[in-house]
């Protein structure tokens, strides 16, 4: 019985703000993509606009493959290759045309960030994710390591400036705590490759 009133009570004290917990500022909808302020809009993202007071202005948006997207009053807008911030930014500034001072809200609600694992894994493939992941977590989604896998010799195949690059990954480094700055995030088209 003690056992069980000690998770109660651990229960209790990181779930109930009246234990005096601290909770994160989370969204009550955990489907909720969380976006860096650099995340870089894409083909395939769904953008949410919407303008304060003017019901008729609020709508979501898919990117199309041409980076475009299509919002009243403005006609076409290239999204593609800008953050969230500049695209609220280029918004407001087109639609200060038609209104004094407008307030926009520009926000991501889909992701279309897809990652690639592939090589000596349980279950490689593509995989679309909400957020970015960590190279350990799109290993965990990939159903982890095989028996035969070269964990020490994991690349990290990125295309940065039109060119492809190899970046190292030591699974037994990160796995035991060291070299943790090798568990970066990853980004749109990035492939894991296991040998």
């Amino acid at each position: 019985m003690k056992k069980g009133f000690l998770v109660l009570a651990l229960t209790a004290r990181f779930t109930c703000p009246a234990f005096g917990a601290s909770t994160p500022d989370v969204p009550a909808d955990s489907s909720v993509p969380v976006v860096p302020s650099d995340y870089v809009v894409d083909a395939g993202d769904v953008l949410e606009i919407s303008v304060w007071k003017e019901d008729g202005l609020t709508k979501q948006a898919l990117v199309r493959p041409d980076g475009g997207i299509t919002f009243p009053l403005i006609g076409d807008l290239q999204v593609g290759g800008q953050t969230i911030h500049q695209i609220r930014s280029e918004i407001t500034r087109k639609l200060g045309e038609y209104f004094a001072e407008p307030e926009v809200s520009v926000s991501l609600v889909n992701l279309n960030h897809k990652i690639y694992v592939i090589g000596r894994v349980n279950k490689p493939g593509e995989f679309v994710t909400p957020n970015r992941v960590s190279v350990m977590q799109a290993l965990s989604m990939a159903g982890g390591l095989t028996p035969f896998a070269d964990d020490d010799a994991i690349k990290i195949i990125r295309r940065i400036g039109g060119k492809e690059v190899a970046l190292p990954f030591d699974y037994d480094a990160v796995a035991s705590g060291k070299s943790l700055e090798q568990n970066i995030l990853l980004q749109r088209g990035d492939v894991v490759v296991v040998p």
